[in-house]
């Protein structure tokens, strides 16, 4: 079963890092993408632009509005996700642990559904 590991930080904690403890932090999501993919659970993973970079697109009475920004103001925001192929939810939660930004944020972790053919749920 594939699972979803959503990474929200707040990004005034990361700029608050020194640039030796931010290099430190990325060895260490590196090293967990290396330990995932040799334990055979890495689908992928990527890093999210800021949330200054976002654009957001609502219908509204069948009329497109595009917002450049957020979805919301939130102190924590989505950075970036790691994606696990795991036998069950304890097995991607413990993975999950492992993402240095549980030290300072949360990982919201989601199963990912599929449909009766096996492929991802549209």
């Amino acid at each position: 079963m594939k699972y979803m590991a959503l990474i929200y930080t707040d990004p005034a904690d990361w700029e608050g890092l020194s640039q030796e403890e931010q290099e430190a932090t990325f060895g260490r999501y590196l090293a967990l993408s290396e330990e995932a993919r040799n334990a055979g659970v890495y689908v992928g993973a990527a890093q999210l632009a800021p949330t200054g970079d976002a654009t957001t697109v609502r219908l509204r009475d069948q009329e497109t509005l595009v917002t450049d920004g957020p979805y919301a103001e939130v102190k924590e925001a989505l950075g970036g996700y790691y994606l696990f192929d795991c036998e069950s939810l304890d097995e991607a939660l413990d993975w999950a642990a492992k993402i240095p930004a549980t030290e300072r944020g949360a990982v919201e972790v989601r199963p990912l559904y599929v449909d009766e053919e096996g492929g991802a749920a549209a």
